[in-house]
């Protein structure tokens, strides 16, 4: 009974080797071999995107007899080593210079909030125009903060009134 138990499972081990590279589904070829070679590509192009977040002077000011000091945040993502310059336009308060910018009243009257916008703490007007009143940086492929001081520096209070001046954002690049 041995030997009938042994050359069966002989049998099914042979049967199984010479099955196996067909179960496997690889063929092995022995003819030769060609080879190509192909091209894998992407393009990366200069960009940038933007984003800001709001700049609010507050919402309990009853005198304007000094200066209202606050800051916001541009967040900037441009390609690896691409320059750019971020301007800040005059803003849509009636009268406003990017030197001289206004808030103006949203309710029925028509008085402003003066203001000033700097790249820097107390200093550097920031502008809309490239190589005059401009931020620049280099992109580095992940985003950078670029934070905008704005003051509102003590002068007359006008009337009692939400003043409002919405700024564009723009980067160059």
């Amino acid at each position: 009974m041995m030997s009938k138990t042994l050359t069966r499972v002989a049998l099914a081990a042979a049967v199984g080797a010479t099955m196996l590279p067909l179960l496997s589904g690889a063929a092995t070829y022995s003819n030769g071999s060609k080879n190509i070679t192909f091209d894998v590509t992407l393009k990366i192009i200069a960009d940038c995107t933007i984003a800001a977040n709001a700049l609010d002077f507050g919402q309990s000011q009853g005198v304007l007899a000094t200066s209202v000091n606050v800051n916001t945040t541009l967040n900037i993502t441009c390609t690896n080593t691409t320059p750019y310059n971020i301007g800040l336009n005059a803003g849509t308060g009636t009268g406003s210079t990017t030197a001289a910018r206004l808030m103006s009243g949203t309710g029925a009257n028509t008085s402003t909030v003066a203001y000033t916008l700097y790249q820097a703490s107390g200093a550097t007007n920031w502008g809309n125009t490239q190589g005059t009143d401009t931020k620049s940086s280099t992109g580095t492929g992940t985003a950078q903060t670029h934070t905008v001081f704005g003051v509102v520096p003590a002068q007359s209070t006008p009337q009692p009134d939400t003043y409002k001046s919405t700024i564009t954002a723009t980067v160059y690049f």
